[in-house]
């Protein structure tokens, strides 16, 4: 008596090369859009972290004779603006660094920040004869339409990683490029285009509220002469 044996089918070559074609096609299709969520995830958590900063400056400036806290341009060693705020943010480990700043950990580990702050607001303008120019230098009161003022931005990819690089010189921003030195405008899908005028970052402004703004926004405002940090 014999034994039956069924046939087994396998897959033909045209069938496996189908197979992957429609892998390939649907990867094409999944891996923007993850990226994308994974953009928009880092996005919210910056904002999240930045909402936080802000809280603790008004706070500190609440309690403070509407005094703001001192960057590492005046203040003492040791002594940076985020530092200042620990009483008022609790960790702040838990917001000092941007989930999408490329240098994050090395920051993270030296003490630094991915946020600073703006110098128009907090490093007080000094004449070459050492006497003070006036401005609104850590004062929150003599902030006018602090709604419209940057307060803190995201830090440059270029700036140094320890507690020192806090604040920004914006008094030198006459040009775009002045700009991507200090701050990273297209911090969220922006990539390492020469001219760094894709994506957006976020801002905290001097009222609190923290803004998502496109960095081809900024650059324009900046080539027509308007200084967006500038009070």
């Amino acid at each position: 008596m014999r034994c039956s044996r069924q046939k087994t089918q396998g897959f033909t070559l045209l069938e496996l090369l189908t197979g992957v074609a429609i892998i390939a096609v649907l990867c094409t299709l999944l891996i923007p859009a993850f990226g994308e969520v994974r953009k928009s995830a880092q996005q919210a958590r910056c904002a999240s972290n930045m909402r936080q900063i802000g809280c603790a400056l008004l706070l500190y400036a609440a309690t403070n004779d509407n005094k703001l806290p001192e960057t590492s341009h005046t203040a003492a060693v040791g002594q940076s603006w985020i530092y200042t705020l620990s009483d008022y943010l609790g960790d702040c480990d838990e917001v000092r660094i941007c989930p999408a700043d490329p240098k994050g950990d090395d920051r993270f580990d030296a003490g630094g920040t991915s946020y600073i702050l703006n110098s128009f607001l907090f490093v007080p303008q000094i004449d070459p004869f050492g006497q003070p120019m006036g401005g609104p230098s850590n004062n929150l009161t003599l902030i006018e339409s602090p709604a419209e003022v940057p307060m803190a931005f995201t830090i440059a990819d270029s700036q140094g990683i320890g507690d020192a690089n806090d604040h920004t010189h914006s008094n030198r921003w006459g040009s775009w490029s002045a700009v991507v030195r200090d701050i990273s405008p297209g911090r969220f899908g922006g990539g390492n285009t020469p001219m760094r005028a894709l994506g957006s970052a976020n801002y905290l402004f001097a009222d609190g509220h923290v803004e998502q703004v496109d960095a081809a926004v900024m650059k324009a405002r900046i080539d027509s002469g308007n200084n967006f940090a500038k009070p």
